[in-house]
């Protein structure tokens, strides 16, 4: 289900909102774009994780040796 939300703005950024819109109505526009910023902020939540997992339990030596030969190319 959809709701419509009131959104100020000023004219300048609406103006280059406009602008890029293309085929696309402003709701469309901001939809988008409020679902790229929540990708956005899902994906540096997630890495964020990693980060403390790999401070609490960092990688040990030798430990992803057995990966050496895939990560070369052949030629």
């Amino acid at each position: 289900m959809m709701k419509t939300i009131q959104v100020t703005i000023n004219e300048a950024l609406l103006d280059q909102i406009d602008d890029q819109c293309g085929s696309r109505n402003r709701s469309a526009f901001f939809r988008q774009a409020a679902e790229l910023l929540l990708k956005q902020a899902k994906i540096k939540q997630l890495e964020q994780q990693d980060i403390q997992g790999y401070k609490r339990q960092p990688i040990r030596p030798g430990e992803f040796d057995v990966w050496q030969a895939e990560q070369v190319w052949p030629e």
